[in-house]
């Protein structure tokens, strides 16, 4: 068989795999994978590099997946890498098996994304090309590697597309190549119907180089991989023009390619059969890999052992040369927790958590050397500027910095971020107003859905934020962030951090937790304004429980205050003048509910006993409170959006002072 015939062959046994593994689960989205099967072959048995035994190889290239609804290609071609079995295969979107509807990372089987949300797989990617460059201006040779990345119709037309794009562009990700797959069908419609834009035009007005090709032509696409490898300035988008449902047979035997009906629902009886039929296929005994496709993809994974052989010897050889840069690099992708002097941090005495942070930040910068910190265009509001001071940010051929410049897109600079951690190596961290976290939500989740543990750092927490007003004073953010910390991943950790402290050395304790959380995301909530610092002598280490005693810890208090953040202050400032009243009051700081939870009951119980009178102040819903607070108790929050005035004066109209917390208590009791 020549190699154009070999290659059709196995480009029609991935659509009949896929096209069978939709079938069997009778639910699924047979399509694309199956106009989509040509370059994923190209891709897979002549140009990815990775180590068939070592799927953990750091200097592999990795394939990000957008669509993941086309699970069934990527799955498919897995198959014939020998990452899943047919029996696997056959168990499509079962519980229990290895086959999900959409792709969940699995390194070890080859999957380098979870992805489903369209646009974010691709932008994923665009994180990892970055942590690519920035490991190899550290490097060198030994982290050459080349990003792939996959999308259709669908992440094009996502917003995060247009972030994406800019930032590959701007900094020129030479090392990212990006195959569109272009095939004019979407799940209810044709794509003409509801997108008239040039796309080529518009990544080449962001300086990508676009290459356009027959999608489903296998020299075509070898030729347009060959020439995006050879460019040395700028990512490369290859438009391949596919055909929706290629190879697909009604059951009358007509073309049933192109249309809608074959992108997300299956075949369907006759149709199925004369399908597989006509791609040269059993339909009785469909789960088959043909000899001579198993024989090129053999011949692919022993190319591969010869090429990771010369790589690892070529390692070897610098490592002998570079012995420190050697043990940096394998430090860098331990995926442990670094190294950091916490003790030598110095904070100063009542000062907003946000510059708290910037402190800490300072000192990562020079301690931790793998780490990236981002911000969408605040960084001297955020504060991230206290890394930045003592670094550079990314710029095109220069990535020997560790700051990355945004601009202003939330939910790519996110996707970005997790697309470096993915990649391994880098520690990330972004920052933007913590009312902008509603940009950035779709990828909190899949940041804690993959158990990445990027630190999100947001400022400005609260109504505080006062002149602004209502549109940039969050209010709803926190309820929604703090329920990640009761939802459970698949390993049965809290899905996610969450951290509001409530002065400067609380902001220093977070920010080690932070550090120190290698399995979840992390949130850092922080204010704008200038906090009063808790009570000398205070045990910070406490924080570490999630909730603390942090002022009149008397064994039988008439009633405990509770709150996070700077609302902390307040209540101490409120306990002075219960005190003056003859009222026993306990305080307890919790800038993590999650955290507390998971201590032991004895515990929890010594802080907020069960049936103690409980008062609860958060300048967020009342909500956020309620699980701490409990059915005796009292929360005092906002039930409304805020307003525009200085913070001081919202203090006041708003009940955020001592004599409110005084009057709440007193009425409570």
């Amino acid at each position: 068989m020549n190699e154009s015939k070999l290659m059709n062959r196995a480009a029609d046994n991935i659509r009949i795999l896929a096209a069978s593994m939709v079938e069997k689960a009778n639910s699924g989205h047979p399509g694309g994978a199956m106009g989509g099967a040509d370059f994923i072959n190209v891709l897979f048995s002549e140009f990815l590099v990775y180590d068939p035994q070592n799927p953990r190889w750091e200097g592999r290239d990795r394939f990000f997946l957008d669509p993941g609804h086309m699970s069934p290609m990527l799955y498919s071609v897995l198959a014939l890498t020998g990452k899943y079995t047919l029996a696997e295969l056959a168990q499509f979107r079962q519980w229990g098996s290895p086959t999900p509807g959409h792709p969940e990372v699995d390194i070890m089987r080859g999957v380098e994304n979870t992805s489903g949300p369209l646009g974010q797989g691709h932008t994923f990617a665009v994180g990892a090309a970055i942590a690519a460059k920035f490991l190899k201006a550290r490097f060198g040779e030994v982290m050459s590697q080349t990003i792939y990345a996959y999308i259709s119709d669908g992440g094009i037309q996502e917003e995060i597309s247009q972030g994406a794009g800019r930032i590959a562009g701007t900094l020129g990700l030479d090392n990212l190549i990006m195959f569109y797959d272009s095939n004019d069908i979407q799940l209810s419609t044709e794509t003409k119907e509801v997108t008239a834009e040039n796309v080529a035009m518009k990544y080449k007005a962001w300086d990508w180089n676009v290459i356009e090709i027959n999608g489903n032509d296998p020299d075509a696409i070898r030729t347009a991989l060959k020439e995006a490898k050879a460019e040395s300035k700028r990512p490369t988008l290859i438009i391949g023009k596919t055909t929706m449902g290629k190879g697909a047979r009604k059951a009358d035997g007509s073309s049933y390619e192109a249309n809608c009906a074959t992108h997300g629902a299956p075949l369907g009886g006759d149709a199925y059969i004369n399908t597989i039929k006509n791609l040269g296929g059993n339909p009785d005994e469909p789960f088959v890999i043909f000899p001579e496709v198993a024989e090129l993809y053999a011949k692919r994974t022993e190319d591969l052992k010869k090429i990771v052989a010369e790589k690892y010897a070529a390692k070897a050889e610098w490592a002998k040369t570079n012995p420190e840069l050697a043990a940096k690099m394998a430090n860098f992708f331990a995926g442990k927790a670094p190294k950091v002097n916490w003790d030598a941090i110095e904070q100063k005495p009542n000062v907003a958590t946000r510059a708290a942070s910037a402190t800490v930040l300072g000192a990562l910068a020079t301690q931790v050397e793998n780490m990236v910190v981002a911000s969408a265009d605040l960084s001297n509001s955020d504060k991230t500027d206290g890394f930045l001071k003592k670094t550079h940010a990314f710029k095109r051929g220069d990535f020997s910095g560790a700051f990355f410049q945004a601009g202003v897109s939330e939910l790519s600079m996110a996707c970005v971020c997790i697309g470096m951690s993915l990649h391994g190596g880098v520690i990330p961290a972004c920052a933007t107003f913590f009312v902008f976290s509603d940009y950035m939500k779709p990828a909190i989740r899949m940041a804690a859905l993959m158990e990445q543990p990027v630190k999100f750092i947001w400022s400005h927490d609260a109504f505080r934020v006062g002149e602004d007003g209502p549109t940039h004073e969050p209010v709803e953010q926190e309820a929604q962030i703090r329920l990640m910390e009761k939802l459970k991943n698949h390993k049965g950790h809290n899905s996610m951090l969450v951290l509001r402290p409530a002065d400067a050395e609380e902001t220093t304790i977070a920010w080690k937790l932070a550090m120190e959380n290698i399995y979840t995301p992390t949130a850092l909530i922080l204010s704008r304004q200038n906090i009063v610092s808790l009570p000398t002598g205070n045990d910070y280490a406490q924080v570490a429980k999630g909730a603390y005693i942090v002022a009149g810890s008397d064994e039988n208090p008439d009633v405990t205050l509770v709150a996070s953040g700077s609302e902390v202050a307040t209540l101490i400032a409120g306990a002075e003048l219960l005190r003056k009243d003859g009222v026993k009051v306990r305080i307890v700081s919790a800038p993590s509910e999650g955290l507390f939870r998971s201590q032991d009951k004895a515990y929890q119980e010594s802080v907020l006993p069960a049936g103690a009178k409980i008062f609860g102040l958060t300048a967020g819903l009342p909500v956020n409170l309620q699980g701490l607070v409990g059915a005796n108790g009292k929360v005092f929050g906002l039930e409304s959006f805020g307003f525009s005035a200085p913070y001081t004066v919202l203090d006041e109209k708003l009940g955020f002072t001592a004599a409110n917390v005084y009057n709440q208590v007193k009425e409570m009791l």
